[in-house]
């Protein structure tokens, strides 16, 4: 199948510029070779939201030009992956079914942006990707590309030929590709707000990952203290020590939390094309960073302000989640998140201990707790008994005339 399409093809396309977003991973490495045979001119992109080394980004590009690239750059959005996203994922403690903070989710969404960007710019009448026909990417992928760019092609090989991967393997051997493509047991994706795993076990709804799947092994078996500091919502220092980039002290609470075990779980949720799909993740500093922001705002908050957070962040969550991200109403949602936060500064105090942590408490000087008006279940030093007899019979008022309206009988 893949030789006749190389046959059709091949002339049609001769000297067409195509850009791929380029992970150096099978299916993308496969789409070169492929896009090549069909006479394109094949440029790459890797978009960096945190996931790489430099060395591995080195050994990326030096794949990419072995295999046939006629350029490859590295496109870092790390900093605007932070300010525009993740902010505001920390400001909605947004945790998708209760359960995942959208690792991968979120990132797939801001690689796509960037290489819709950099295709503009390098005039790229197409763009690839190596997504299958199976999952959520190739809806994120193919849906910002039709929005920022509508007049570029999409190629998708992998989904289009329907290729098995013993069939791209296949293809590159006889390409000439010389390299070890045995598969590992798990696909693992990482980036800054988290790392996902998926596995013969996610493909089954009994059966949990083992240990070495994890990338990130437990070494770490002694309890230790952290200590985050929020100012207007956005991390500012951790243990003490100030960080002017939050993406910096979002790495460090990963540092000092991962190595305990901490952020694993399996995310059971619903997928974009309608199936139920199932991922492990570890995502200690996201996890973390969220419980400790929602317990700051649970102290500093009122009621109504903690009620609407909740529905906007469900809402924003689910918008990421299905690539939504550009529908303006995101922008009015950020805006709503933001200006919450104003009174959410303060110190939150968490244990870390072997494959969980603890939010011992917080210290803000926005504490509605403030022993100036009452302990709650103890004495009140702003209001007296009387005042509660009447409120009381006023807060109950109208389920009253309800029930002596109906005749209800209790």
């Amino acid at each position: 199948m893949i030789d006749y399409f190389c046959k059709i093809n091949s002339q049609k396309n001769s000297m067409q510029k195509v850009l791929l977003a380029f992970s150096g991973g099978l299916d993308t490495s496969f789409c070169v070779k492929y896009l090549i045979s069909q006479g394109f001119e094949v440029h790459t992109a890797i978009v960096d939201t945190g996931g790489f080394t430099k060395e591995e980004l080195k050994n990326i590009e030096s794949r990419a030009y072995k295999l046939g690239s006629t350029s490859h750059v590295c496109l870092d959005v790390l900093d605007k992956y932070y300010q525009t996203c993740i902010k505001y994922l920390i400001f909605g403690d947004v945790l998708r079914n209760n359960t995942y903070p959208l690792s991968v989710s979120a990132e797939r969404v801001f690689q796509a942006m960037a290489i819709a960007q950099y295709a503009t710019k390098i005039g790229a009448k197409n763009i690839a990707h190596g997504s299958t026909g199976a999952g959520n990417d190739q809806v994120r992928f193919d849906m910002i590309f039709n929005i920022m760019c509508p007049d570029v092609s999409i190629i998708t090989p992998i989904r289009d030929l329907r290729l098995s991967r013993e069939a791209e393997i296949e293809y590159l051997i006889k390409a000439g590709v010389e390299q070890d493509w045995t598969k590992s047991t798990y696909s693992i994706n990482k980036g800054i707000w988290g790392t996902s795993v998926g596995g013969k076990e996610t493909l089954t709804s009994d059966k949990y990952l083992p240990e070495s799947a994890f990338p990130t092994q437990k070494s770490k078996s002694t309890p230790e203290k952290l200590t985050i500091s929020f100012e207007k919502g956005e991390i500012v220092a951790v243990n003490g020590t100030k960080f002017t980039n939050p993406v910096e002290a979002i790495n460090k609470i990963s540092e000092i939390a991962a190595p305990f075990g901490i952020g694993r779980d399996i995310h059971v949720g619903d997928t974009i094309i309608g199936i139920k799909g199932r991922v492990g993740f570890e995502a200690a500093a996201s996890l973390i960073i969220i419980k400790a922001h929602h317990l700051l705002e649970k102290h500093t908050l009122v009621k109504w302000q903690l009620y609407w957070k909740d529905q906007m962040a469900n809402w924003y969550g689910m918008m990421v989640h299905e690539g939504q991200f550009l529908d303006p109403v995101m922008r009015n949602i950020e805006k709503f998140l933001e200006d919450s936060q104003a009174t959410v500064t303060g110190d939150v105090f968490v244990e870390l201990e072997p494959y969980h942590f603890k939010l011992h408490g917080i210290a803000s000087p926005n504490d509605l707790m403030s022993s100036k008006f009452g302990k709650y279940g103890e004495m009140n030093n702003a209001w007296t008994g009387d005042d509660v007899k009447g409120f009381s019979k006023i807060f109950g008022n109208q389920t009253m005339i309800y029930h002596r309206v109906n005749d209800t009988k209790f």
